[in-house]
């Protein structure tokens, strides 16, 4: 039975196709004219579901093709975002050491600074400049901020450098205005301060503020004089009793050094006139402005004195003989400069009236405690005599 209904339906199966079959040959061969109309009916009936299949899942292709689409413009976006600020900065070095270079106008080698990866390269760095170049031993390193370290290997193609931080550096150095002179070196790091710097053998009678510039002495021969190397930033204490130490803040971050220059020999020996003064020039007009106002608070202070001076001396010109001024003393215990006739004038301020008041104000006090001294001794009681008395 079962076998007799798999074949009658396998029948109607061969029957359908051979229809559909036949339908298709027909309408292959079918003018247009005709062959379009029966198309569309049928795309508007039967295939109707298969037509919007198709065209979800073309629409789903398409989907899915703008967002990858979105997704890489958004990645390149952002990427383009964060190397700008790298790059911006580049161009900043980049352009600051064309300014240094036409500064300079000659003797330096241009290099670039290639930075160790490991821990205990922070205080070495190779240069990609050697002997053929003109590098030298000794040769100071320099950026557009100020000193960066000196070379100690030479090869013909590449050189090694000494940064600041290196616990043998040394560079002679003295403030901006050359009032004090002393040796830098690197400060021992730590968490708290991070890359930082020392000046020792600073003279005790000699006192720093802190944002002063430090540059360069040129003594000793290898460092020319006027490089910036630093700024104060406090004074540290130490068992020294002669001389100060101070910390600075570094003018050259080891992190931010790219490009860099090399100083030949014969360039250090010439000096370095009208290269950082810009920077000296900044420094001491920041001096003069602290000065001045320094000048201006002490004029007006005084004149707020010499106001409240004059009110005084005019409120006891006005009071009658005998009277208490409230919260001030008797006219009998009142300075003698105070103590004006009636119809005199003070005499004006200057340096003997001051002091004509102080020793009044000093002879004043002394005879308000003779007479509470007395007063005092006279309201003492007398002892009672006693019943063996």
């Amino acid at each position: 039975m079962a076998r007799a209904v798999r074949a009658g339906n396998s029948r109607i199966d061969l029957i359908v196709l051979g229809a559909a079959a036949l339908l298709a040959l027909v309408a292959r061969g079918l003018p247009p004219n005709l062959r379009d109309p029966v198309a569309s009916s049928m795309r508007t009936t039967f295939l109707a579901p298969l037509v919007m299949l198709q065209e979800r899942a073309e629409a789903s292709r398409r989907s899915l093709l703008l967002d990858d689409t979105r997704t890489a413009i958004r990645d390149s976006v952002s990427l383009r975002a964060m190397t700008v600020a790298s790059l911006e900065n580049e161009n900043d070095r980049l352009r600051q050491l064309i300014g240094l270079g036409a500064r300079l106008r000659w003797g330096f080698i241009p290099a670039e600074a290639i930075h160790g990866r490991g821990v205990r390269d922070v205080t070495t760095m190779t240069l990609t400049s050697g002997s053929n170049s003109g590098a030298r031993r000794l040769s100071p390193v320099i950026s557009p901020e100020g000193v960066v370290g000196m070379v100690i290997t030479v090869d013909p193609t590449m050189s090694e450098a000494m940064i600041w931080t290196h616990p043998d550096f040394r560079v002679s150095a003295m403030s901006g205005d050359g009032s004090a002179f002393g040796i830098v070196q690197a400060h021992l790091a730590s968490a708290t301060t991070g890359y930082l710097m020392e000046l020792r053998g600073i003279p005790f009678r000699s006192s720093l503020k802190p944002g002063t510039l430090i540059v360069s002495s040129g003594l000793g021969g290898v460092w020319p004089r006027g490089i910036p190397v630093g700024t104060v930033l406090e004074e540290v204490k130490t068992s020294e009793g002669w001389a100060r130490t101070y910390l600075l803040r570094p003018a050259v971050s080891p992190a931010d050094v790219g490009a860099v220059m090399i100083l030949r020999t014969d360039r250090v020996t010439k000096g370095f006139e009208n290269v950082w003064t810009s920077v000296a020039a900044a420094e001491a007009a920041a001096q003069r402005i602290i000065v001045a106002g320094d000048s201006a608070a002490r004029d007006a202070a005084l004149a707020e004195a010499a106001a409240r001076r004059a009110a005084l001396d005019t409120t006891r010109r006005g009071v009658a003989p005998g009277t208490v001024v409230p919260g001030g003393l008797p006219p009998e215990l009142l300075p003698d400069t105070l103590l004006v006739p009636e119809g005199e004038v003070l005499p004006q301020d200057t340096g003997v009236a001051a002091a004509a008041r102080r020793e009044a104000a000093r002879r004043a006090a002394a005879r308000r405690d003779s007479l509470r001294r007395d007063s005092a001794e006279q309201r003492a009681p007398r002892p009672s005599p006693t019943r063996g008395d």
